[in-house]
């Protein structure tokens, strides 16, 4: 096997790429926000919200199982190259039938064919995520070369917006720019790929056996993405007229945008370990298997619960710092959907870095369908009464749900990996005192925080939201290294011997 990249770094990496593609929308998010108010942004939204749906069938489950596929094979070039060719073609001619599917769609649908342009424009994304064979990338564990190539075309895009989008009208220019953030690197991925793959035709290509796999992983993807984009779509089709149905779309897509953020940073370990646990299962090295899942999950309550608590309590300035008062609606979903945070972490890891390496990926499709019919009943039941917060329950109720499933699937099969030892062990006592106590240094900062009831709205809240957030976490990380919690420490001593390493180069050089 190739030189092995160091999980940290590319858990570092995968978190930063993960976080980009949050961050950079965050940045321009605010100003996106009042330019085109809540009607047209809505109408980018749910136009993002189809696509990805035609995005998705394209992908035929190809992404998560290309990554599998991949680790398994990355030692020889001949079968990663053969591997390679035979899922891009079988992407590429599942895009053709993606593309009708899309156009009939927006030509059947008359609030779809009025944005017929905007459909237009963005597209491009089913043939450009095809092409982009990201998988190889995640696969080869090059989250250094796939996360410098995003923040290039992110950097573009940010300036894009800035310079085009000046106007209620330049939704569709939005919409462009939006796509070009996201798959614009597509292009340089598949020239790059020749470094890593042969482009020349092989002999032998074997298409019929990736189709049982890849179905399996297209099943699953469907019923993720139904669950994930399905809020979005009923609150269009279910919040009365169509223009209230974009505008509670946009206002919902707030509380997510904040929930998506904060969820990228927990679930950017278990995207970066699914190669590396591949490989292990597949060479048999089952104490290295499990000694990372340990970790992992760890990891994910360490990050997960102090955040799910701290924006809780600041929901209302996270809202006000990327949106105008208008989007104060988004206020209490954003509340409800918080706890998703901490179980999306969990589930992420059990199915991604657990279950699916060890072959159950039938398990993980089933707990996703039960999270897809659990978020379809309770939005249809609550969603026409009260609409955001009716979409954010039926989000929290499918996640909870998913979280049960795996979580008695793997009690019942413990040959795997005993979980309930390893979260029993998980210092949940030091992270509540944790907690506490910065949820007290947080309240009292609130009888002093600045009440946003001026023009200046976004200013205030993003004070309130930096001095809060001091109050907040640095008190968390203090109390969780004096009771000498093990990532914390263990966080601490690798900061500290890199800080000692660079500092004795330096030395060395001097002395040179």
């Amino acid at each position: 096997m190739a030189k092995q990249v160091s999980l940290k770094k590319n858990f570092i990496m995968n978190a930063i790429l993960s976080l980009s593609s949050f961050i950079f929308p965050l940045i321009t998010y605010p100003y996106i926000n009042r330019v085109l108010e809540t009607l047209n942004k809505g109408k980018v939204i749910t136009a993002t919200s189809v696509i990805s749906y035609f995005v998705m069938f394209s992908q035929l489950g190809i992404p998560a199982y290309g990554v599998k596929l991949c680790a398994s094979v990355r030692d020889d070039k001949e079968k990663l190259s053969k591997a390679v060719h035979e899922l891009l073609l079988i992407n590429l001619a599942i895009a053709v039938i993606a593309y009708i599917g899309l156009f009939g769609t927006v030509l059947l649908i008359p609030s779809f064919r009025s944005e017929i342009t905007l459909f237009a424009v963005m597209c491009p994304n089913i043939l450009l995520s095809a092409l982009g064979i990201e998988w190889l990338y995640k696969a080869l564990e090059k989250y250094d070369y796939i996360t410098v190539r995003s923040l290039i075309f992110k950097v573009i895009a940010v300036i894009s917006m800035f310079l085009l989008v000046n106007k209620r009208e330049d939704y569709v220019i939005y919409g462009g720019i939006t796509i070009f953030a996201s798959t614009a690197s597509s292009i340089l991925n598949f020239i790059n790929a020749r470094k890593y793959i042969y482009f020349r035709k092989l002999d032998g290509y074997n298409f019929k056996r990736h189709f049982k796999a890849t179905l399996a992983f297209f099943a699953m993807s469907c019923a993720t993405t139904v669950y994930l984009h399905l809020d979005t779509l009923m609150l269009k089709f279910l919040s009365g007229t169509s223009d209230e149905g974009f505008s509670q779309t946009a206002v919902y897509d707030t509380a997510v945008k904040v929930k998506s953020i904060l969820t990228s940073i927990v679930t950017s370990l278990g995207a970066v370990l699914l190669p590396r646990a591949s490989y292990y299962f597949q060479q048999n090295r089952m104490d290295e298997f499990r000694k990372i899942t340990k970790k992992a999950l760890n990891l994910v309550f360490v990050l997960s619960l102090p955040l799910m608590v701290y924006f809780m309590f600041y929901a209302r300035d996270a809202v006000l710092f990327i949106s105008p008062k208008s989007f104060l609606g988004a206020v209490l979903p954003m509340q409800t959907i918080m706890p998703t945070i901490v179980f999306i972490g969990i589930t992420n890891i059990i199915g991604f870095q657990i279950l699916i390496p060890s072959g159950r990926i039938n398990v993980v499709l089933k707990s996703v369908v039960l999270g897809a019919v659990v978020d379809l009943v309770f939005n249809f039941a609550l969603i026409p009464f009260i609409q955001c917060e009716g979409a954010a329950i039926g989000t929290l109720l499918a996640e909870i749900a998913v979280l049960i499933y795996q979580l008695i699937y793997m009690y019942r099969h413990r040959d795997i990996v005993d979980i309930i030892p390893v979260i029993k062990n998980i210092s949940f006592w030091k992270i509540a005192i944790a907690i506490v106590i910065s949820s007290a240094c947080c309240i009292v900062f609130k009888f002093w925080q600045i009440p946003v009831k001026t023009d200046k709205t976004m200013l205030i809240a993003f004070v309130n939201l930096a001095v809060s957030a001091i109050a907040f976490f640095i008190p968390y990380c203090a109390v969780m290294l004096l009771l000498k919690e093990t990532m914390a420490v263990e966080a601490v001593n690798t900061i500290a011997g890199k800080i000692k390493g660079l500092t004795g180069k330096l030395r060395k050089s001097k002395a040179e």
